[in-house]
């Protein structure tokens, strides 16, 4: 995503990722994360990608999840899937963002 889309170099894509692992928590794709991916794909009708991702961060025990992939605002297993590129921003994420929440 960060060459392809981002335009990004090899060297660089792999140092940002680098840096948000020292500051963010890494899932293990276990076999319980897996599993119930295969579920989340199925009845929801998911990539197997997303549902993946999805499953984990529930695991995780995530809030919400940023995905343009996603349906915006889904929520599964209390994780709710915001696009961070809808304009205006999304009031859950506008104070990470350091905007005021709308009125």
């Amino acid at each position: 995503m960060l060459v392809r889309k981002g335009g990004l170099g090899r060297g660089e894509a792999r140092a940002r990722v680098s840096r948000w692992r020292d500051v963010a928590e890494v899932v293990d794709t276990s076999d319980r994360v897996m599993a119930t991916a295969m579920v989340l794909a199925e009845a929801h009708r998911l990539s197997i990608w997303d549902a993946v991702v999805l499953s984990a961060a529930a695991d995780a025990g995530c809030g919400m999840l940023l995905s343009e992939d996603m349906q915006h605002g889904f929520v599964w297993r209390g994780v709710t899937v915001i696009n961070p590129f809808r304009d205006p921003p999304e009031p859950l994420l506008q104070p990470l963002l350091g905007i005021s929440p709308s009125a």
